[in-house]
């Protein structure tokens, strides 16, 4: 042993394995912050570890061998007195305690670093907040002037807007911030763990006769420290300088890189009117406001006319024309007013940002938008997203628009994967985790759907979307209705006025459970103007007309589809490349018997917008055209195609084709059968 110790001497292994011990500890910790931040899986990491621990023996193998003399690589000489058999079996005992050295510490790392065991639904119980994170929560307002709250709201907003320009920074956006209200005693290192930060920045905000004062304070959620406070009293002019200063001192405080272009952002002033502002402030909550809000068309429209007005003041007032062009072009997407008029609006809208700004991430995000809600053009909408992802590091936005673009492009996984990115930098957004679910529920996924939904309802139990939701997934899942139907009932029972908001979802239900007088209820409830659906405007005579053929009253549906054929028809004349329209007026032709028609247009509407460009609305359109084959007698046909959409990505479930009336035609059809066995929960 004495021999064998003098040898690791002589042939340096000592030095070896103490420098690769310490370097490779170092490059284990450096790989478990980096590759986290590149969103590489955690296998990754894991086979990073072991391939660190396999090559420490491999390390020392080597040291015994060879040696580094004058700049050249040669064999070790064997001391005298040694033979090859001795060295040899030396160089074996040294492997052996190589491997256990590596195993230990393999042992070790594995026993003290959990690992998640599944990334869709467990999740880090404690993971690793940067000092380098903030959240600006919702400034006080101590104003007595009328909706100052307005002014306030935007004071916040734009110190929050000019940090989240700031790449070293991880801000939290301001949905899930806006939650969190002032005025009110709030917990903060609490706040911050839900948002996943280490600072926050509380403030109050008075204005009064042509001045205003603002307080800010920064405080370190981890320990309840106060980092930094200061207090301003200025002109009213003056407010948009204080914002700056009040970001810039944060940045400072918080040691995070400014770039000279980041630099500059911040100094730039969004407007020189505070009347224009005071607009833009209002259309932006509007706009914000509308997801799966009955209230989606009125608040648009109503943006709409505010941002106008906002532009009218100040036409180089670039954040509102981005707010326009964004309206615009959801009122075109959702069917609100799906005309080329409707279109240019919006399109004037983002080249003026262009001609006004051509390099500002908001100008590009404004342009994938227009090029995503207008025209379906997802690679050119992603060019842009690769630009503006450059100038806005924090907006949740971007990485949401990527999620939705890879979804129409079939890549779902992905899409999830960049959903959950959007979700760092906005923990509470309702409507982010309600479009994970969605991806979830096409996916037929209905364990980690549910589970999402769920997330939803900690942060806001008595959301009645998602109530419904997380319902329907035992409907769609298991074919059970009496979910949905219990939490609907109580819903109504707690507020009657809900039942505008359920409507879509009650009509669901009530075709399904074969109850007309539920079904009657809803009719009643639909507005006359009848209802937009992912980019179709569906007339109230469709769902009377659905009704009545369900209930079995033939004249009365063939009235009601007379009526809604005249209202989509007139539709499908004026924009006859317009898919979805020309598939509804396919299926109200079938349940009319006009077969011929109705084939004709269901086969058009696949070909407009086939599932290989919009892997969503495509499948949609292939499932109206099984419908029309079903209900107009052509079996074969029919399950042909229920057979190609439900071997792919889509909403199309067990429990619909198992109860909803709309497949009635096929029931008992062998093939259908087997179409619905193969969607069947498995036990």
């Amino acid at each position: 042993m004495k021999t064998f110790v003098q040898e690791l001497k002589t042939r340096r292994v000592y030095r070896v394995a103490i420098a690769y011990l310490v370097g490779g500890s170092a490059v284990v910790q450096l790989a478990g912050t980096v590759l986290p931040m590149f969103h590489a899986p955690e296998w990754a990491q894991q086979i990073f570890v072991v391939l660190v621990a396999i090559c420490f023996p491999i390390a020392l193998m080597l040291a015994w061998t060879f040696d580094l003399r004058d700049g050249a690589i040669e064999k070790t000489p064997s001391s005298p007195g040694s033979t090859a058999l001795s060295n040899k079996r030396r160089l074996w005992i040294l492997v052996a305690l190589g491997s256990f050295v590596a195993a230990s510490g393999l042992a070790g790392y594995w026993f003290w670093h959990s690992w998640r065991t599944d990334s869709h639904i467990e999740h880090a119980a404690a993971p690793v907040i940067s000092g380098k994170s903030i959240a600006v929560l919702p400034f006080e307002n101590l104003s007595d002037e009328k909706d100052a709250g307005y002014f306030t709201e935007g004071v916040q907003d734009e110190i929050l807007t000019h940090l989240s320009r700031v790449a070293d920074l991880k801000v939290i956006s301001r949905s899930s911030v806006m939650q969190y209200k002032s005025g009110v005693a709030r917990n903060l290192r609490e706040i911050a763990t839900e948002l996943g930060v280490a600072h926050v920045l509380e403030g109050t905000v008075q204005r009064s006769r042509g001045r205003v004062r603002i307080s800010a304070q920064l405080i370190d959620a981890r320990t309840d420290a106060h980092v930094w406070a200061e207090h301003y009293d200025r002109e009213l002019a003056d407010v948009f300088a204080i914002q700056t200063e009040v970001a810039e001192e944060i940045v400072s405080q918080l040691k995070a890189r400014l770039s000279p272009v980041e630099k500059a952002a911040i100094e730039e002033r969004p407007t020189h009117d505070l009347a224009a502002y005071d607009l833009y402030v209002r259309a932006r909550g509007l706009i914000n406001a509308i997801a799966f809000s009955a209230r989606a068309k009125e608040n648009l429209f109503e943006a709409t006319h505010l941002l106008q007005d906002a532009v009218g003041r100040d036409p180089a007032f670039l954040l509102a024309y981005y707010q326009l062009a964004r309206a615009q072009d959801q009122i075109y997407f959702l069917a609100l007013d799906h005309t080329p008029d409707r279109l240019a609006f919006a399109d004037a809208a983002v080249q003026t940002m262009l001609r006004l700004r051509p390099d500002s991430g908001e100008a590009h995000l404004a342009l994938a938008q227009h090029r995503y809600w207008g025209y379906r053009d997802y690679d050119r909408a992603r060019e842009e997203l690769v630009i503006a992802r450059r100038a806005l590091p924090n907006e949740p936005l971007v990485l949401l628009l990527a999620g939705y673009i890879d979804r129409r492009q079939g890549r779902w996984e992905q899409s999830i994967q960049e959903m959950e990115r959007a979700l760092e930098l906005d923990p509470r957004n309702l409507f982010i985790l309600q479009q994970i679910s969605f991806n979830y529920e096409n996916l037929r996924r209905y364990k980690e759907m549910a589970a999402t939904l769920d997330r939803v309802l900690t942060i806001a139990p008595k959301d009645i979307d998602t109530r419904v939701q997380r319902a329907f997934v035992d409907l769609e899942w298991r074919a059970d209705s009496r979910p949905p139907h219990s939490v609907i009932q109580e819903i109504l029972a707690e507020d009657p006025g809900a039942m505008a908001e359920l409507t879509g979802q009650w009509m669901i239900l009530a075709l399904c459970e074969r109850d007309g007088a539920a079904a009657r209820q809803v009719l009643a409830a639909i507005s006359s103007d009848g209802s937009d659906d992912a980019g179709v405007k569906y007339p109230k005579a469709w769902y009377e007309g659905i009704v009545a053929r369900a209930l079995g009253h033939g004249e009365e549906a063939r009235a009601a589809f007379t009526a809604a054929r005249a209202e989509v028809e007139r539709t499908v004349r004026e924009q006859p490349t317009y898919a979805q329209p020309l598939s509804l007026l396919g299926v109200i032709d079938a349940g009319l018997g006009r077969k011929e028609d109705a084939i004709r247009e269901g086969r058009r509407a696949v070909e407009l917008l086939p599932v290989s460009q919009d892997a969503m609305s495509g499948a949609a359109l292939v499932e109206n055209l099984a419908l029309i084959y079903a209900w107009t007698g052509e079996k074969e046909q029919a399950c042909n195609q229920l057979a190609v959409v439900t071997s792919i990505p889509y909403d199309l479930s067990y429990g619909a084709l198992r109860l909803h009336p709309f497949w009635d035609p096929l029931r008992g059809d062998p093939d259908f059968e087997k179409i619905v066995a193969s969607l069947a929960p498995k036990k």
